[in-house]
């Protein structure tokens, strides 16, 4: 999503509308739209894809009217196409509204809104609004919006109409960026300051979970406050017919990455939009190291971030245990940026650094999965994941949106740096076939089960890797402890001669994560060592690798991808390989034994 503007007062709308979409053309869009009421109160809606800048239309049209809204959209849910682009409208056409961002549960309420009789003309996720609007509109274009911003997940500046209250302009916003403008005897409301700076220089920023109200000469603002209790739990939440959360979010895995990739690939320039990195992009520009802070599984997708970065970004990278982070004096300067990686954007020992390093003017980023978390306010700027609820407690479909937004990030980077058009296109046009490529892994669950199955008898595991598996055993290795109770290592390769060779034997199996790669050949040197001393392996191996079955006791195979992205893929199997132990064990896999979802103390 891009551009929005939308203007209230005593001059023509159209003309204002198109010059703002004009000045918020270095954005970049695929398409552009307008609405505005007429001087019969009646609305005039204009949406065409392709550049405000070369349409020949126009120039030609004419409509008397003071009230409207604009926007232009780069396509996420839905095509580019002339239906997909803003403003949207309900059934009845009287809601008109423009939006900046993803509403990530959209396809429920969708389904909901038709079962209602709901008619839709577009395949957006901003269209829901809309009619979400309708169903709660009853004379209060705000109190509506205000009711169905409690139903919806995601992100989003808003500015809608209605022809029922043609002189009113109603805009919201979460983590999404809109101010209001006031100038003489005009209201307006804008996504980015170029849009309107022409009218006035006057403005104010709407927080999160606020409601601007523009009406002739007046304006107000609603302040919507955080529930203070909820009366529900996580266990009535849906499983979707699945027997645990854990498995269900297992499952969940591809449209995760799908989620986390959509409307941010741009596939013809080789590279990636991160909105919420806008505002710092000329400070990411200058940059030359980036210290990446993070606990638990989220500090194993940090591991496999530092090797993107340095190899696609060119940028020296470090990743930190957040526990010890804050009580180093690590050497930081100007020239950094730090990056925190957190599920819940709650967790007390990451948190504990960003206050620190905003003293001292080090740039800090965020990428957390939860919209207003502390986390998301207090770094400068970041990035979500969008995975959705996350309600077991051994987190597994949030860490492949991390990875995913962690494989974003080096591109983005790197792009701005020395990666080239070639690579860039490479990296992101096989980011896209990734969510493809889990749900073949995830088809092959059955089999993954019976050998669990075959395992779970053993006491004690070793989980092996290297370069970007290395953090994928570790992540192995965390899983098994987490949920099934048994004990459970993880290591590099490479390091097994150098003292964990003395634990196997025949009661203690190898889980070696070994795909074709760069390093294929020194993990097999590995395995060797270990099948010599008498120790079961299980392999995670790339599709069409026979030979190594005359290695290992047993093998599951994972499609080929790139060496940076095949942690997405190889995780997938080791999730559930821990998950039917733990069944198999009869554990509680969703809420395991002393253990919380969100570590939100030291």
């Amino acid at each position: 999503m891009c551009g929005i503007i939308g203007y209230l007062g005593k001059k023509q709308a159209l003309p204002i509308l198109i010059s703002g979409l004009r000045r918020m053309e270095y954005r970049g869009y695929d398409s552009y739209g307008f609405c505005v009421f007429n001087k019969d109160k009646e609305p005039f809606i204009h949406k065409k894809i392709g550049k405000i800048s070369r349409s020949e239309e126009l120039s030609n049209l004419t409509v008397e009217g003071t009230t409207g809204i604009g926007h232009t959209r780069w396509s996420t849910t839905g095509a580019v196409t002339n239906e997909n682009a803003h403003p949207h409208f309900d059934c009845d056409k009287n809601i008109f509204l423009v939006h900046n961002g993803i509403i990530e549960n959209y396809k429920e309420l969708k389904e909901k809104l038709i079962s209602k009789g709901h008619k839709f003309t577009s395949e957006t996720d901003t269209e829901v609004l809309c009619h979400l609007v309708e169903e709660n509109y009853n004379g209060s274009l705000e109190e509506a919006l205000r009711k169905i911003l409690k139903d919806i997940r995601g992100t989003y500046g808003i500015a809608l109409m209605s022809k029922k209250e043609p002189q009113k302009i109603v805009a919201a916003r979460l983590s999404s960026p809109m101010i209001l403008g006031v100038g003489q005897n005009e209201l307006l409301v804008a996504s980015d300051p170029s849009a309107i700076i022409t009218h006035t220089r006057q403005v104010i920023t709407l927080d999160d979970n606020e409601v601007a109200v523009l009406k002739p000469e007046d304006f107000f603002i609603l302040k919507e406050k955080p529930m203070v209790s909820i009366d529900w739990t996580p266990e009535d939440a849906q499983k979707k017919g699945y027997e645990h959360f854990m498995l269900k979010e297992i499952m969940e895995g591809p449209e995760t990455i799908e989620n986390a990739i959509r409307g941010r690939l741009i596939p013809d320039e080789g590279t990636v939009r991160l909105g919420g990195l806008d505002s710092v992009r000329n400070r990411l520009n200058k940059i030359n190291r980036i210290v990446l802070v993070a606990c638990g599984t989220a500090g194993y997708a940090s591991k496999i971030g530092k090797y993107m970065l340095e190899e696609y970004a060119g940028i020296l990278s470090e990743a930190e245990i957040g526990s010890e982070f804050r009580y180093r004096k690590p050497i930081i300067d100007k020239n950094t940026a730090a990056v925190f990686v957190s599920q819940s954007g709650e967790t007390a020992d990451t948190l504990a650094g960003i206050g620190e390093l905003k003293k001292k003017d080090i740039l800090t980023l965020g990428i957390t999965n939860v919209v207003g978390s502390t986390q998301a306010r207090e770094t400068d700027a970041g990035i979500y994941t969008r995975s959705g609820p996350e309600i077991a407690v051994a987190s597994t479909k949030v860490f492949l949106g991390q990875i995913a937004t962690l494989a974003m990030l080096s591109v983005y980077l790197g792009r701005q740096r020395n990666m080239s058009l070639v690579m860039g296109k490479r990296i992101v046009s096989e980011l896209a076939r990734v969510p493809e490529l889990a749900k073949q892994i995830l088809e092959n669950k059955e089999q993954i089960k019976a050998i669990a199955e075959k395992y779970k008898d053993f006491k004690n595991f070793w989980f092996i890797g290297r370069k970007y598996n290395f953090p994928i055993a570790l992540e192995g290795a965390l899983k098994l402890k987490e949920i099934s109770y048994l004990h459970a290592e993880g290591g590099a390769s490479g390091e097994l001669k150098h003292g964990p060779l003395a634990l196997v034997d025949e009661n203690f199996p190898t889980i070696a994560v070994c795909p074709s790669d760069s390093v294929y050949d020194k993990m097999i040197l590995g395995v060797e060592e270990v099948k010599v001393r008498k120790g079961p392996v299980l392999a995670i191996a790339t599709e069409g690798n026979e030979r190594i079955k005359e290695i290992v006791d047993d093998v599951i195979y994972i499609p080929k991808t790139l060496e940076m992205l095949t942690p997405m893929l190889s995780v997938i199997p080791l999730h559930l390989f821990a998950y039917y132990i733990a069944i198999a064990l009869d554990r509680d896999v969703d809420k395991p034994r002393n253990l919380a979802k969100s570590v939100t103390v030291e």
